[in-house]
């Protein structure tokens, strides 16, 4: 159980934590210590503590932590045993590898529809979904009441649906779309996903990384 307000920062953590215990536990890894587990993720020991004691703590003193205990209290707390019924819109290229290639069942989801407005695509398969036309998603909306969009649909696309997404009782938005629906909306979940930002990041580093070498 969380201590007050955490972070958003440590909740950004929390899925990678999850993700090298879940690798641990795969190799058969039964305790480990905060000291062990910071030299495998690139944290120190003190941050590890620190994030894990803002929802109880799970370490003992001399023992470390218990990986299965620890990978089961942290899928608790990201809530991925729940599996809230998502929705996506957008079944072009980007949204057509997110439906095959995310396992949305491990990350506390079930992709129930695909969603697109261009004719050509109506019917197509994508996993075990087909893709539905856009004039039908309020109907669905209404019938089926997702928790989530996936928004893979250009930015005006994504403003005009909105609304109505909202009006129909979805709480989140994983947001491919770049128009950041938080400006207008209190009370939702936002993930605003920008790619084209983080390879302009990734370009920054390795623009320093020249430069450093070539003091």
């Amino acid at each position: 159980m969380a201590k007050g307000n955490v972070s958003l920062s440590v909740i950004r953590r929390l899925p990678r934590y999850h993700r090298f215990l879940k690798d641990l536990l795969n190799a058969g890894t039964v305790r480990i210590s905060s000291g062990d587990l910071s030299a495998k993720m690139g944290l120190t020991a003190s941050q590890i503590r620190q994030d894990l004691n803002c929802f109880g703590g799970f370490g003992q003193q001399g023992y470390g932590y218990n990986v299965r205990d620890l990978y089961e209290e942290i899928s608790k707390i990201l809530g991925l045993g729940k599996h809230r019924k998502a929705i996506l819109l957008g079944a072009g290229n980007l949204g057509r590898a997110i439906a095959l290639h995310m396992d949305f069942s491990s990350r506390g989801f079930e992709l129930m529809g695909i969603f697109d407005s261009n004719p050509a695509l109506m019917g197509l398969a994508v996993g075990d979904q087909a893709v539905q036309d856009s004039a039908g998603l309020e109907a669905f909306c209404k019938l089926h009441r997702p928790d989530i969009a996936i928004l893979c649909i250009p930015k005006e696309a994504a403003k005009a649906v909105a609304p109505m997404l909202v009006r129909h009782g979805i709480r989140g938005f994983w947001n491919f779309s770049h128009y950041d629906l938080t400006l207008d909306y209190d009370g939702i979940a936002v993930e605003n996903v920008h790619l084209g930002d983080s390879l302009s990041t990734l370009c920054f580093r390795v623009n320093e990384l020249e430069q450093a070498e070539s003091e």
